[in-house]
């Protein structure tokens, strides 16, 4: 079966400051992208891996980050600690600590710079 998601959009209202804060968690550049009337940020992934992008909306429909969403999860793979570690130093908040998530591996969950509810993941 393919996976059900397929690509997320994650609002943010300074484009800027959020590619800051996940190319540090995440430790790997957050790439900017732009086409006629939209400029995003390209969240890391190789080939048809699914991913996302940082988006500050448009206009008609601007991004309201918001820590009551859906939570995501984010591979941290062999780096959970460093990236738990880049929260605080890049405008996030530490909401609960590395903690094991039964057979499913480890997680922290966060807040990111811009008040959003995240997971860190590590197997």
């Amino acid at each position: 079966m393919p996976n059900q998601i397929v690509w997320f959009d994650v609002p943010v209202k300074n484009l800027e400051r959020a590619m800051s804060f996940y190319s540090a968690v995440l430790g790997v550049p957050v790439k900017k992208g732009e086409y006629p009337g939209m400029t995003f940020a390209v969240l890391p992934h190789e080939g048809e891996e699914v991913s996302g992008c940082l988006t500050p909306g448009s206009a008609d429909a601007p991004a309201r980050p918001s820590q009551d969403g859906p939570l995501l999860y984010f591979n941290c793979q062999g780096r959970l600690d460093a990236a738990i570690a880049a929260v605080e130093p890049s405008a996030g908040k530490v909401l609960q600590a590395k903690h094991p998530i039964g057979p499913y591996g480890f997680r922290a969950v966060v807040r990111d710079s811009e008040g959003k509810r995240i997971a860190l993941h590590s197997s």
